[in-house]
């Protein structure tokens, strides 16, 4: 393994880290007022308060093994709704984002998923304020297309990320925030592929064309 490969795995890694750390230490605050909470009323609202940092740490993770992973325990193609599942459920604990999808395949090659999930943890970042999430993705004889639009009253998207997208920044300048999107333009290069990004007041449209031939695949 390579300097360049060790230091995108540690950003991946860091950003992991970095969205575990709110609902793991809710679990752990939880745990502490449970040990010294006495009034029932109050127990029982801590173990709701528990309930629901382990579903959000439990959800985070099932997206993080689908992303960034190596989806082990699928073959090359993955259902559509194993992606649709971890998506919705990341949008599910934010009431001001609406999702809607537009799949017109059953399955997709791992590659396809991984970069329609990231670019959708993208896409969802920027929807400040809410907004409406729109993914949809198509597979074609040679290809896999992948679209994904957020809309919004204010979208705010870092141009690092945008510039991470198209292979601008050194891997030594990557940070948690802008690794998801260097390993995605990483995989689209390996495949002979490509990511588009446009962005304006109200909108910001993420897109890729990926190969469907698998030789030299990532992840």
């Amino acid at each position: 393994m390579t300097t360049a490969s060790l230091d995108l795995a540690s950003m991946l890694c860091s950003r992991l880290c970095h969205d575990l750390l709110s609902p793991v230490g809710a679990l752990n605050n939880g745990l502490e007022l449970l040990a010294d909470e006495k009034d029932p009323e109050m127990r029982q609202r801590c173990f709701e308060l528990l309930e629901q940092s382990a579903k959000a740490s439990a959800d985070k993770l099932k997206f993080f093994r689908l992303a960034f992973g190596a989806a082990g325990g699928f073959g090359e193609m993955v259902p559509v709704e194993e992606a649709q599942d971890v998506v919705n459920a990341l949008v599910g604990a934010n009431e001001r984002v609406e999702v809607q999808w537009a799949l017109t395949a059953q399955s997709l090659p791992k590659p396809a998923i991984k970069t329609m999930l990231n670019l959708a943890s993208i896409a969802l970042d920027s929807l400040l304020r809410g907004g409406k999430l729109d993914i949809g993705a198509e597979l074609l004889d040679n290809s896999s297309e992948i679209v994904v639009r957020a809309t919004g009253n204010r979208i705010a998207f870092d141009d690092s990320v945008g510039e991470a997208l198209q292979g601008n920044v050194p891997v030594d300048e990557l940070t948690s925030r802008t690794a998801p999107a260097h390993m995605l333009y990483l995989l689209a290069e390996e495949l002979g592929g490509g990511l588009q990004y446009k962005q304006d007041d109200g909108s910001l449209v993420l897109g890729a064309v990926l190969p469907r031939d698998t030789e030299g695949m990532i992840g």
